[in-house]
């Protein structure tokens, strides 16, 4: 929102990170469009680099971010939270360990929640901007089971019929609060079936298979209501009452 000077420079690579924006994440499918500057110290990512580290480590990056430096020291964030606490005026504001997870499942909180996951890439982990939800997790299973369950009948269910559709908070957090997903368990075969079909439904996606990834999607729900103890008809009932609540305020008239 704040319009800054467009500059080109080189710069160490050592601090940039793949950055997944709200666009980049769709259903099935996330994938950073861009890179951001991380100046934050790995020992606790929390705290921004010391001004003299930077500079003798990093001086490349280090002059590139003194050309913004009113426009940094100008944030609200830093303003409010970061300078109180005497971090560098370069340093990041809601930055902590589990925003470098290797392993993430991440949705946009606006609008309809759609789920993927997201590894990393060239061997550094993505950082979604502030716009995107994130769980961090342990494994690559962990993170494709999870986002199987977000991404079934029940949970898009469960969610529509208690926030508002659309609204910015959507869907934050707080959906983990109402909406119990059990811990990832390697020993149950159904844990283990939903991560196949969501590492499936992904690679459908990125091939453009609609066809298999309804096939799929179809099984994801099944394997879900046997999760949450469901029956055949009770799933059938609420994948009705989804598409009525996500068809639009026109689809009544339209049947």
């Amino acid at each position: 929102k704040v319009k800054v000077e467009e500059v080109t420079e080189p710069i160490e690579p050592d601090l940039l990170y793949p950055l997944l924006r709200g666009r980049d994440v769709q259903r099935w499918r996330a994938e950073p469009s861009t890179l951001i500057i991380i100046p934050q110290d790995p020992a606790d990512f929390r705290h921004g680099y010391s001004e003299k580290k930077l500079q003798v480590d990093y001086p490349k990056c280090y002059g590139y971010l003194l050309r913004f430096q009113s426009t940094l020291k100008n944030r609200p964030a830093y303003v409010k939270y970061l300078y109180p606490s005497h971090e560098p005026w370069y340093s990041l504001y809601d930055i902590k360990n589990y925003t470098f997870a290797p392993w993430k499942v991440v949705w946009t909180r606006i609008a309809r929640i759609q789920a993927a996951v997201v590894g990393t890439q060239g061997g550094k982990p993505a950082v979604p901007q502030e716009t995107v939800t994130l769980v961090e997790c342990q494994s690559k299973e962990e993170a494709y089971y999870i986002s199987a369950l977000v991404n079934s009948s029940l949970f898009q269910f469960a969610t529509v019929s208690y926030s508002q559709q659309g609204g910015k908070s959507m869907g934050s957090m707080h959906v983990l609060e109402h909406i119990r997903i059990p811990r990832y368990d390697p020993s149950s075969a159904v844990h283990r079936r939903l991560a196949e079909l969501s590492e499936q439904a992904h690679e459908a996606v990125r091939v453009g298979d609609e066809k298999r990834l309804r096939v799929l999607e179809s099984e994801i729900d099944r394997q879900a209501a046997a999760l949450w103890g469901l029956t055949d008809d009770e799933l059938r009932e609420i994948q009705r009452n989804l598409g009525e609540l996500t068809a639009g305020p026109d689809a009544e008239e339209e049947s």
